[in-house]
């Protein structure tokens, strides 16, 4: 896996206070900055509020799903790379998340590995390499077009 030595920032995603926990640890222990929201709401929020690289979005939770707010997210930051996390891995799920751009699907539960690795490879593709960062982004974060 290549190492990103960089300052991103991941938006984790979730009702459950146990996975946001554990997917904090997975991609702090990397190196990586992390918010946690609890819903999809608070998820706006916060990417209006901060700069955020990439997002970790559960599927089902209270008020807006996953795909729901990554389709609102998308009206702030239209590049954001997101990864759905879902323990309901349908055929149509997938279909829909992959209509809806979203990088990849990792089923629950999540291994550190695979979170890592999906994490850093839709970073890697958005973004570049850490010292092109900076050349690929537009002042609030985002990539450019």
């Amino acid at each position: 896996m290549t190492d990103l030595k960089t300052p991103f920032s991941i938006l984790i995603t979730d009702d459950d206070r146990g996975v946001r926990d554990a997917l904090t640890e997975i991609v702090e222990s990397r190196g990586f900055k992390s918010y946690q929201a609890t819903c999809g709401e608070e998820a706006l929020e916060i990417v209006q509020a901060e700069p955020v690289h990439l997002a970790l979005l559960d599927m089902h939770m209270p008020g807006l799903t996953g795909l729901e707010t990554l389709q609102m997210v998308r009206q702030i930051n239209s590049l954001l790379p997101a990864i759905l996390i879902t323990a309901d891995a349908t055929l149509e799920l997938m279909r829909q998340a992959f209509q809806a751009h979203v990088y990849s699907v990792i089923p629950k539960p999540v291994t550190k590995n695979v979170v890592l690795t999906t994490v850093v490879r839709a970073l890697l593709r958005v973004y570049g390499q850490p010292e092109d960062m900076q050349s690929q982004q537009g002042d609030e974060g985002e990539p450019k077009r």
